[in-house]
């Protein structure tokens, strides 16, 4: 018996194997290439508006860091606050200046605000700059004259460059 249990020992020694790590360091290549190319980079989020439907594009690009200007069917928002309310996606006669009918002059009055905000914190802060950005998100639903009416006087209060959030077809 004594025999038989040194002989298991002595083949149990013989019956080791190395450990080949080639093959699991290329699973583990692959599944980091795969969430490197998953992972987003970009810190801006930009979530739709309740009951909105943003129209599709096939283009992409990450989203800026601008202000966020929302044109839903219900209203115009500037960052998330209501600055002029939309009936069926049609805005009151009132809201428009008198003398030009394309002009929204509380929309320019609440972008004005924040363009004068961002200079002065220019002021403070010399790296921060105003560039005169904006990310709109508009309802699909709306009627084009009412955005041209947004972008014309979103430019008339240095927003030039504006952005169009859509969502993409994947």
């Amino acid at each position: 018996m004594r025999n038989a249990v040194k002989r298991l020992k002595k083949n149990n020694n013989a019956g080791t194997f190395t450990l080949q790590l080639t093959s699991m360091v290329d699973m583990f290549t692959i599944l980091i290439v795969f969430l490197l190319k998953s992972f987003s980079t970009s810190a801006v989020h930009i979530t739709p508006h309740d009951g909105m439907k943003l129209p599709m594009s096939s283009s992409y690009e990450n989203p800026i860091e601008a202000v966020k200007l929302i044109v839903a069917y219900d209203g115009i928002y500037v960052e998330d606050k209501k600055v002029i309310p939309l009936v069926k996606g049609e805005i009151k006669e009132e809201a428009l200046d008198s003398q030009d009918s394309d002009f929204i002059n509380v929309l320019f009055k609440e972008l004005d605000a924040h363009a004068k905000k961002a200079l002065e914190i220019k002021q403070i802060n010399t790296e921060a700059e105003f560039d005169g950005k904006i990310v709109m998100q508009a309802d699909e639903r709306l009627d084009y004259s009412l955005l041209k009416k947004v972008m014309y006087t979103s430019s008339m209060a240095g927003y030039a460059e504006m952005k169009l959030a859509t969502i993409s077809f994947e």
